[in-house]
């Protein structure tokens, strides 16, 4: 038997082999455990490592006596694993998609397409906060591949009645509107987080790290929805009354310049959004502009007072009924010769109202603009908010301060407005308005007088009278006091047929509580005056409020305004 032979080159190739191949090995091992160890740290971390956010619903917002206005309320999303789903060997021919296809509202070869066009993602979305009825027989047909998440969606109680001012949020609980946009940090919170490490089923082994959110605030609005419901009724029901295209109301507590109700009408479902137009989602309130007309007279007054021009007993000299300043006319429906100042205000004279603008330097008339807020903004604090329209001069003409004085060349909104009047009832203290309900000092400053604050509001009481220009305006059992304002819009080029028709006041004289504005927007047919549609509205609401509120009438003897000894005669405005 022949007696096995050594061959030196196979020997020496083996031992050669054997070395590369455990050098490369070595090398490798060495490669990645010392040289770059943190790749396979990332890639176990990867199939082990898991953080899980803990769920927290959005805060709410509710009124100033805890009446929910927006919560958030759990809802279960539709949601696949297309590669799950296309792993399930009867795909295709499951009659089950056919019943989920119909349940989600969708053609079933719609549905197939979207699994399989998404085939290499991990989670897609089949139906967003779902309802209740239809979570619950998706879960019962056990599709492969889908599945329930829980998610949360707002829901607004009031619906249209705080649209505009609480707002809306997205598909994601995202603010985008209102309230829910401007302090949408608030309510978000911060979720917790929570590093753990699953084993190969998914169990939970340990415990890494553990990070605490913040929770989400509720928002607390100064709005309170007794009034806030009262008055959108009323708004709404001048307007279709009217044939107006729009309108809004505005309710401010005198003594904390808080907002009780802000309305608008046209209004929307936050609840529905589908087919609503833009301009509905407009808080008309804030945004929108328009010259006031006789409103503005009592700044007139305010002026002449403050300037010392005039005195309260002094009367205002209108013969012979017109003028012409600068080539153009200011005129008064007849000619009433010498009146008081409380006669400006209550026939809304346009010869006293420019009378007494044009007796002081005009410095201090237009001041006079800038110290009531009328050209800044009023302090609510919600996006969008509009600072009106005011011409910065060098030069004002006198037909130009005249116009001014009652109210034409200047544009502003309800807002500031209303915080004007406020103003003027809370003795000439000029607070910033607010709408989030917060134990923080106001800023305040008294920009006239107590003493002229009074005496104009005296003034403006002979305004809601059986003879004044806002008789529509008054309220039984209570002294009320306020101003009427028709302005016709102005087009370009100069000025339509359309009006704009407010009326602002303050309740009750004797202890002021209440302002209001209220302002309907192009009212169509044969009432046009402010003290034809926005007057009793004003009324109605002043009514409401004041009774909600639970304030004491006042109107149980005589007035006490001295009026002037004239033939008295109503005016539209």
């Amino acid at each position: 038997m022949a007696k096995p032979g050594f061959n030196r080159w196979r020997f020496q190739f083996v031992i050669v082999s054997l070395v590369l191949v455990f050098g490369v090995v070595v090398f490798r091992a060495a490669f990645l455990q010392i040289i770059q160890p943190d790749r396979l740290l990332v890639e176990g971390d990867n199939r082990t490592i898991r953080i899980k956010e803990g769920t927290i619903q959005r805060g709410m917002i509710t009124d100033r006596n805890g009446e929910e206005l927006a919560v958030s309320v759990p809802v279960q999303t539709i949601w696949a694993d297309p590669q799950q789903v296309l792993e399930y060997p009867e795909f295709e021919t499951d009659v089950r998609w056919e019943a989920l296809a119909k349940v989600l509202d969708m053609q079933e070869h719609e549905l197939l397409a979207r699994i399989t066009n998404n085939a290499k993602k991990r989670f897609i979305y089949l139906k967003r906060k779902t309802n209740p009825v239809v979570a619950d027989y998706v879960e019962q047909l056990r599709i492969p591949g889908v599945r329930l998440r829980e998610e949360s969606k707002r829901y607004y109680p009031a619906g249209e009645i705080t649209a505009h001012i609480v707002g809306f949020t997205n598909i994601d609980g995202e603010g985008i509107e209102g309230v829910e946009l401007r302090h949408n940090d608030w309510m978000i919170g911060t979720p917790s987080k929570r590093k753990i490490i699953k084993d190969a089923k998914g169990r939970e082994i340990e415990v890494l790290e553990e990070e605490k959110g913040s929770k989400p605030q509720n928002v607390v609005l100064t709005i309170d929805q007794r009034i806030q419901s009262a008055v959108y009724q009323e708004l709404k029901k001048a307007v279709q009354t009217y044939e107006a295209t729009s309108g809004s109301a505005i309710v401010v507590d005198v003594k904390t310049a808080e907002v009780l109700a802000m309305v608008n009408s046209p209004s929307f479902n936050p609840n529905n959004r589908n087919n609503v137009p833009l301009r509905s989602i407009r808080n008309r309130a804030i945004t929108d502009t328009f010259e006031p007309g006789s409103t503005m007279k009592p700044l007139a007054v305010i002026n002449a007072l403050d300037y010392g021009s005039y005195g309260t007993l002094d009367l205002v000299d209108t013969s012979p009924g017109y003028m012409r300043l600068g080539g153009s006319r200011v005129s008064d429906p007849r000619n009433r010769g010498q009146i008081s100042l409380a006669d400006v205000l209550k026939y809304s004279s346009n010869m006293g109202s420019s009378k007494l603008a044009l007796s002081t330097p005009k410095e201090s008339f237009l001041g006079m603009f800038y110290r009531m807020g009328l050209v800044d903004y009023s302090g609510i604090d919600l996006i969008g908010e509009s600072t009106g329209i005011f011409n910065e001069r060098r030069r004002w003409s006198d037909i130009e301060v005249a116009t001014l004085s009652y109210g034409y060349g200047i544009s502003v909104t309800a807002a500031q407005l209303v915080k004007m009047y406020t103003t003027i009832g809370a003795g000439g203290v000029s607070k910033p308005l607010s709408i989030i309900k917060t134990e923080l000092k106001k800023p305040e400053e008294q920009v006239i007088s107590k003493e002229i604050a009074n005496d104009v509001l005296a003034m403006m009481e002979s305004v809601v009278s059986v003879d004044g220009s806002g008789k529509r305006a008054i309220v039984k059992g209570y002294r009320v006091a306020g101003k009427t304002g028709t302005s016709i819009k102005a087009v370009g080029g100069g000025y339509g047929n359309d009006y704009v028709n407010v009326f602002a006041g303050v309740g009750p004289v004797s202890n002021p509580e209440i302002a209001i504005v209220v302002v309907i927007n192009e009212p169509k047919g044969d009432y046009y005056y402010g003290g034809e549609t926005a007057a009793p509205t004003f009324a109605k609401i002043m009514r409401q409020t004041l009774r909600t509120l639970n304030v004491a009438p006042d109107a149980l003897g005589e007035s006490k305004i001295q009026l002037a000894d004239v033939k008295r005669e109503s005016s539209g405005d």
